[in-house]
């Protein structure tokens, strides 16, 4: 089945360098107009009701998670429309070869990864009464330490080491498992996203550049209008 995103995507016609000076249809190459890009609608995007929490699971990529939710691999773009994401390879949890390949690239070595530290977070500091002094997880040096009146005991209090190292992997980790929340867009939206998208790709009359809904020429095309 053809992918329905980059079959609604128009195509323009540039000038054919090689070819400048014919007369003819052949002066022009038509190619897709791939600076088109789909969105959904701002109301869809913020409207928690549409959409669902999801967990990548193992190396599963777009297209396995589309057959999944909507029995369609090729709405793979659906997918990353959802969660905003426009490099795969970037915002896309790696397959676990690649993933391993990337730490031991980035560290040198199994030492340095396991045993090194990327940088010091706080741990949580409460008073006697159970209110929140200092947050957990806030980047400090190595020596942090909190100090604070506490009124319910009236005397002042100061807490010693409070920073906790996080590793390099505990750091790559978080990253990596970040990108395995995302969320799906509940199947029965899915014609509103399809008729959007249609209107998106469709050129509209009043330019120069415009030949019909799927088709602009020019030599310098603004590609994006």
């Amino acid at each position: 089945m053809a992918n329905p995103y980059f079959r609604n995507i128009p195509n323009f016609e540039y000038v054919n360098r090689t070819n400048a000076d014919s007369k003819s249809s052949d002066s022009y190459i038509a190619v897709k107009n791939l600076f088109k890009k789909g969105v959904l609608r701002d109301d869809i995007l913020n409207d928690v009701s549409v959409f669902e929490k999801y967990e990548i699971k193992g190396n599963n990529r777009p297209d396995n998670v589309a057959y999944e939710i909507y029995k369609d691999a090729t709405l793979d773009w659906v997918i990353l429309l959802a969660n905003n994401i426009l490099n795969v390879q970037d915002e896309w949890p790696m397959t676990q070869e690649a993933y391993d390949a990337y730490l031991l690239e980035k560290y040198g070595d199994y030492d340095t990864l396991y045993s090194g530290i990327h940088h010091y977070e706080s741990s949580e500091v409460k008073n006697s009464q159970g209110i929140v002094i200092f947050p957990k997880g806030i980047k400090v040096d190595s020596t942090q330490s909190v100090s604070y009146y506490d009124f319910f005991q009236d005397l002042q209090v100061t807490v010693d080491n409070v920073a906790v190292p996080v590793t390099n992997y505990e750091y790559e980790e978080r990253i990596e498992n970040e990108k395995r929340t995302i969320y799906i867009l509940k199947p029965k939206f899915l014609n509103i996203v399809f008729d959007d998208l249609e209107e998106i790709m469709t050129y509209k009359e009043g330019s120069t550049q415009y030949m019909n809904e799927t088709l602009k020429r020019a030599d310098n095309i603004r590609l994006y209008e």
